[in-house]
């Protein structure tokens, strides 16, 4: 709203900074944040006292999660709070792709919360039927995709080729709900360790921040050999703000937790990510981007897949990130290389800007 504002009284004195793009990506950081930090201890403990027992832990998983009975769930609430306002703040009202992407994150959020309550209430690990959150969430994703369709096309680009790209038509609004809804999911099944999701996502909205800011600009966009997608660059304050707001969180989730983010969170901010891919054309570079979260998913498909045609497990246990506790390694072990993989994965999706 104060882009909006400064626009009227035409950018005067100090309110030119405010025309810039990165100073509103680098306010929208600092207000999340700030935020974030500021809400945070009144809000867990106002879901300590509304759940109680907190978050169900599941007796079929490691050992070592019991120990955290007790720990408050919906900490994702925290994290929109904290992201929406500072996006409500910074951002350019007219700007429709983000306005798809909010679309996304508070759609997402209230599946994840409806979820998170159904588990809280019932004391059960099990929440909303799978087939019911996958319609909604199908439903909010086809709605943002028809939204960015309505402006940069059908085309997906290829990375690795300059210039090329496939018109996808029509399937392409089943695509763009995939891509969002997959990632959404991903993220999901990622968030099961101590800040495990919330630094991969950091590091993947630091990756696309640079992603929305290059298709935004026609000549780098041209020298880059890119899609140039007109007022995508919007996307960077939007980005912003999910790192301002995920520090924030993770300085109550860091070990041992004071709080989980709940699929009220894990959802909203995987959906996000996903519908910001689908705006700047990278929907296959957010495959290698967003790699771990994309390993995570397909460790548990292998592992159902397989066990329900053999009887036996590929994986001790999925997600993958048990798997590698079951081994033996410290759980704080486990997030912090999982951490420097999300790193590596995040430098190698930003090398396809120069291979093409």
């Amino acid at each position: 709203m104060l882009y909006w504002l400064a626009d009227q009284l035409n950018f005067p004195g100090v309110l030119n900074l405010i025309r810039y793009l990165t100073f509103r990506a680098g306010a929208a950081i600092f207000t999340a944040l700030i935020i974030g930090l500021i809400i945070g201890p009144k809000f867990i403990g106002w879901l300590r006292i509304r759940q109680g027992k907190g978050q169900p832990i599941r007796t079929d998983g490691p050992q070592t999660h019991l120990a955290k009975r007790g720990t408050p769930t919906m900490g994702g609430l925290m994290i929109l709070t904290a992201l929406v306002c500072s996006v409500l703040l910074w951002m350019n009202v007219a700007s429709i792709y983000i306005w798809a992407c909010l679309i996304v994150t508070l759609g997402f959020g209230a599946i994840g919360f409806m979820d998170d309550y159904d588990k809280v209430t019932k004391a059960s690990h099990k929440g909303l039927s799978a087939r019911m959150r996958l319609l909604a969430e199908f439903a909010i994703a086809g709605l943002a995709t028809w939204l960015i369709v309505s402006r940069n096309g059908t085309l997906l680009y290829l990375p690795f080729w300059s210039g090329g790209a496939l018109d996808l038509s029509y399937f392409y609004y089943i695509f763009g709900a995939f891509v969002i809804v997959a990632f959404g999911n991903a993220v999901n099944l990622t968030d099961g360790l101590d800040g495990l999701a919330t630094m991969p996502v950091i590091i993947a909205c630091m990756a696309f921040m640079a992603f929305a800011y290059l298709v935004g600009r026609a000549d780098y966009a041209a020298y880059l050999g890119i899609p140039h997608v007109p007022g995508a660059g919007d996307l960077i304050i939007l980005c912003g703000a999910m790192i301002g707001a995920c520090l924030a969180f993770l300085w109550f989730n860091a070990p041992p937790a004071a709080v989980f983010m709940g699929d009220t969170g894990s959802l909203a901010l995987g959906g996000t990510i996903g519908v910001i891919a689908v705006a700047t054309h990278h929907e296959i570079v957010l495959a290698i981007v967003g790699g771990l979260f994309v390993v995570e998913a397909l460790s548990v498909i292998i592992q159902v897949f397989v066990y329900k045609r053999t009887g036996k497990r590929v994986f001790r246990m999925a997600p993958i990130h048990h798997h590698f506790e079951q081994l033996g390694w410290p759980e704080t072990t486990v997030v912090v290389r999982f951490w420097i993989v999300s790193f590596v994965l995040a430098l190698a999706g930003l090398a396809t800007l120069k291979l093409r």
